[in-house]
């Protein structure tokens, strides 16, 4: 028995150095996307308005009405910089989450994810800073695998609340469903590693036909 209990230890130290290694190269791979989309998206935006600017600044003296034009265009080409810019800042802390509460960002992220949610969630108490993110972010992942994969017309419900001094959270949606036992989706495996380096736990159960829950908890204090 005494031997089962190491080797159970060695087996739970093992599966935290490797969530831990997971969690920094998931951390990598996002500061690479983050990259590509400020080069890709606004970076160009932004070499496209200064570019129009200087020949705007020309024609002003020898075609006004096509100093107008180009005016007009780059004022579109600001918005759509300045959109690119909160949909990022979005991506790496939702402003609603601070400014309305964890409900209310969640039901946000509902309606962006592509998929009809109702969230249900009694009042919540004060508790670590990090797990109001950290729940968020599981269910933002969950609602976005769902509206990718659950099918068309599926719709999806999330529940918070509080269980024996902790935060526990589930995402059940009505869709297709898949056979558990599959290896876990990128997103999903990245959302456990980060709710167990909290010390909290990840379940994700489906049936085909019948759709998928994503639940989890997380404790209050350390």
């Amino acid at each position: 028995m005494h031997g089962e209990a190491i080797e159970r230890l060695h087996v739970e130290i093992e599966d935290l150095h490797a969530s831990r290694a997971r969690l920094v190269v998931a951390a990598d791979a996002d500061r690479r996307a983050l990259e590509r989309q400020l080069h890709d998206g606004v970076q160009q935006q932004l070499v496209a308005i200064a570019v129009n600017l200087q020949l705007a600044g020309g024609l002003c003296e020898t075609d006004t009405t096509a100093a107008r034009a180009l005016l007009d265009e780059i004022r579109r080409d600001a918005r759509d910089a300045l959109e690119g810019l909160r949909r990022l800042a979005a991506e790496l802390y939702p402003p609603l989450l601070d400014a309305a509460g964890l409900v209310v960002a969640l039901r946000s992220a509902g309606a962006d994810a592509g998929i009809v949610t109702h969230v249900e969630a009694e009042a919540l108490p004060q508790g670590r800073p990090e797990l109001a993110p950290t729940v968020y972010f599981c269910c933002l992942e969950a609602l976005r695998n769902a509206a990718l994969h659950a099918g068309t017309g599926a719709k999806a419900r999330v529940s918070i609340g509080v269980e024996e001094g902790a935060l526990v959270f589930e995402i059940a949606d009505d869709g297709c469903g898949f056979v558990t036992g599959q290896p876990s989706k990128g997103g999903l495996r990245r959302i456990g590693d980060r709710v167990a380096a909290l010390g909290g736990r990840l379940e994700i159960e489906s049936v085909p036909g019948r759709g998928t829950s994503v639940s989890g908890s997380l404790p209050l204090t350390m």
